[in-house]
């Protein structure tokens, strides 16, 4: 009886641990906008001020006002990653990441940006696309928003020309565990490439 009893502590300490299921949609809808103001317009995005009401407070929040983006997570038949490397002047340093762009023609789809830029920054296409994951990168100071494809069955396309940071591109195909390796390590810091590479390890 002793053990029986010791065995039902043991699985009732088992279930008070276990996490509860959290809601996978957001639940509060955006409250009220009272103003929205640019307050700095910059070269690539601007800066956005709004006024808001919340929880029957007017409170006032500025954020980068981002086009959102699009980046490809591209892998060959031996799944290897393709990743690039150029310049990225916020953090002062040559940052190894994603092909990825901005989405910023108009009426250009999701898909659509993500072949273009794969075309432009490393000279590539691929026969299949499937849509990995979206993420928002920095809610608490942007509202930019990126939509990662997996892309296979990679060939060759005309060279782009390319300029300014991506005309000194370094281009890499690295395995896929070894990729997730580094992220773990700590060796690779850029959030667009662990999510990616994550995801599609995941699925995978």
């Amino acid at each position: 009886m002793s053990n029986l009893n010791q065995s039902d502590q043991v699985q009732d300490q088992h279930h008070q641990q276990q996490p509860h299921a959290l809601p996978l949609a957001d639940v509060a809808a955006a409250e009220d906008v009272v103003s929205s103001d640019v307050v700095f317009e910059g070269a690539v995005w601007n800066i956005r001020r709004d006024v808001v009401t919340y929880r029957d407070n007017k409170i006032t929040r500025e954020y980068v006002d981002h086009t959102g983006a699009v980046a490809v997570l591209a892998l060959d038949d031996q799944n290897r990653v393709l990743l690039i490397q150029q310049y990225r002047h916020p953090v002062g340093m040559r940052d190894w990441e994603l092909p990825a762009g901005l989405l910023d023609a108009e009426g250009e789809s999701n898909l659509a940006a993500a072949q273009r830029e794969l075309a432009e920054e490393v000279d590539l296409k691929a026969d299949d696309w499937s849509k990995l994951v979206s993420f928002h990168t920095t809610p608490g100071g942007s509202n930019e928003i990126v939509h990662v494809f997996l892309a296979r069955g990679i060939s060759a396309t005309p060279t782009f020309n390319r300029e300014d940071e991506e005309a000194d591109i370094v281009v890499g195909w690295v395995p896929l565990e070894d990729v997730v390796a580094a992220i773990l390590a700590g060796s690779l810091t850029n959030s667009i490439l662990m999510i990616a590479v994550l995801a599609a390890h995941a699925r995978l």
